[in-house]
C-alpha cells in the first residue's frame, strides 16, 4: 500500500521532544511517511538547559528540499527556519510543490526561551509563507507579532488577531491557546475565514509539554495528506496533541517531552468543538 508522503521543513531537536523529530514521529503515528529538509540543529547545554542554535549551509538545505519534492509529497509544514533567506527558500519551495496542503508552524522562540530567534523573521513569514497556509498555528505570543496585536489575552482578543492574520493570506487560522489562556479548559481558537469555532478540552496539571507545537502542527499535516478537510484536520490534531500532552513524562531535570504515541495507546480526551 503507498503511503501519503509528508515533509517538514524544520529543526533538529537534539533531545528528541520536538523540531523534526516530533514531526517524524507524529507522521508515523498517522500512517504517513515523512521527510525532512533539516534547517538547523538545536542543542541543549547539559547544565541548565539553555538552547543553542546552529544553522545549517542553504545550499545544504535546498538539496534537501529539492530530494523531498522529487518524490512528489502529499502535504508539508514548516517549523524552526532561522534566517530571513530560509523563510524564503521554504515559500519557494512550497509553491512550487504542487501540493495546497501547507500547514506553517511560525516558530519564533525555542521553549524555555524567550528570545525571538530574528526579529526580521516575522516580516519574511507574512510575506513567503502566510500566503501559501491551508492552515497556520501560532501560539498565543506568534499570533501577537504576525497579527501586530500584541499577545493575546483572551478570547475576543484572539478572535481580532485569528482575522488580521487571515487578511494577510492564511486560508485558515489556528491560535493555540491551551493552558496558557485563562479558561477554564484548554482553549484553541480556529477561524475558517467565516465562522470562529473553540477547541476545548479538560487542561493537564502538568509541565510535560515539549513539542506540544510541533505535534499539532505535524498531525494537522499529516491529516491533510490523508485527506480531511482542515477543520477535521485540526479537530483530531487537538486530541492528538491533548492525549499526548496528558501522557507527558520527565526526559531528565529540565524537560517533559510529550508522549506522541499516546492516542494510538491511551485513546484521547474528549474536545469539544463550539461555533463562537
Amino acid at each position: 500500500m503507498a503511503l501519503k508522503k509528508t515533509l517538514t521543513i524544520a529543526g533538529s531537536d537534539t533531545s528528541g521532544g520536538a523540531g523534526m523529530q516530533a514531526d517524524l514521529k507524529t507522521f508515523q503515528e498517522h500512517g504517513t511517511y515523512g521527510m525532512v529538509a533539516l534547517t538547523v540543529v538545536v542543542t541543549m547545554d547539559p547544565n541548565g538547559w539553555t538552547h543553542n542554535v546552529t544553522p545549517l549551509p542553504t545550499e545544504l538545505l535546498q538539496k534537501q528540499i529539492d530530494t523531498a519534492l522529487s518524490t512528489g509529497i502529499d502535504a508539508v509544514k514548516t517549523g524552526m527556519l532561522s534566517t530571513e533567506e530560509i523563510i524564503r527558500m521554504a515559500g519557494e519551495a512550497i509553491a512550487k510543490s504542487g501540493t495546497s496542503n501547507v500547514v506553517i508552524d511560525p516558530v519564533m522562540v525555542c521553549k524555555g526561551d524567550d528570545e525571538v530567534l530574528n526579529p526580521g523573521n516575522t516580516d519574511a513569514m507574512i510575506q513567503h509563507l502566510l500566503p501559501l497556509a491551508a492552515v497556520t498555528t501560532p501560539n498565543l505570543f506568534e499570533a501577537g507579532q504576525l497579527a501586530g496585536t500584541g499577545t493575546p489575552k483572551s478570547i475576543d482578543e484572539m478572535k481580532t488577531a485569528a482575522k488580521k492574520i487571515h487578511e494577510l493570506g492564511a486560508k485558515a487560522v489556528v491560535i493555540k491557546g491551551g493552558k496558557a489562556l485563562a479558561t477554564e479548559k484548554a482553549t484553541d481558537l480556529f477561524f475558517d475565514g467565516a465562522t470562529f469555532y473553540l477547541l476545548e478540552s479538560e487542561k493537564v496539571a502538568s509541565t510535560f509539554n515539549h513539542g506540544a507545537g510541533c505535534t499539532f502542527a505535524a498531525s494537522v499535516t499529516a491529516n491533510l495528506a490523508n485527506g480531511l478537510s482542515v477543520k477535521e484536520a485540526v479537530i483530531e490534531a487537538k486530541e492528538f496533541v491533548s492525549a499526548a500532552i496528558a501522557h507527558g513524562w520527565a526526559l531528565n531535570d529540565y524537560v517533559g517531552p510529550v508522549m506522541h504515541g499516546a492516542k494510538s495507546r491511551f485513546g484521547a480526551p474528549a474536545v469539544t468543538v463550539t461555533e463562537i
